[in-house]
């Protein structure tokens, strides 16, 4: 009769198990370095937008829903692509309160 001893948590992989196609620069780290500080000396903050320079129009509500569909497909990872460009149109005819339970 054979007894298998079997870990509760997997292994970390080793360096030379490590995937470098995957993660290219996987060799190069080395666990025990400390990080080095970050360099902020390039880092500022944008001025607030001056409301005297914004155009004086409003977007149309379907535009207003195509930024919306888009937005929440590319933060949900889904990426538009250029056949769905028929679909989305289609959705931004819908009204508000339909399309906001379709992104929901």
């Amino acid at each position: 009769m054979h007894t298998w001893q079997v870990s509760a948590l997997p292994s970390a992989p080793q360096p030379s198990e490590i995937d470098t196609y995957r993660f290219p620069g996987a060799r190069d780290i080395d666990e025990h370095a400390p990080c080095p500080p970050a360099d902020t000396s390039d880092d500022y903050l944008l001025p607030s937008p001056d409301p005297n320079q914004r155009l004086p129009f409003a977007l149309p509500a379907a535009d207003k829903r195509r930024l919306d569909v888009h937005a929440a497909l590319t933060t949900t990872g889904i990426p538009p692509l250029p056949g769905d460009l028929d679909a989305i149109k289609a959705l931004c005819t819908l009204d508000d309160r339909t399309l906001t339970t379709v992104l929901r």
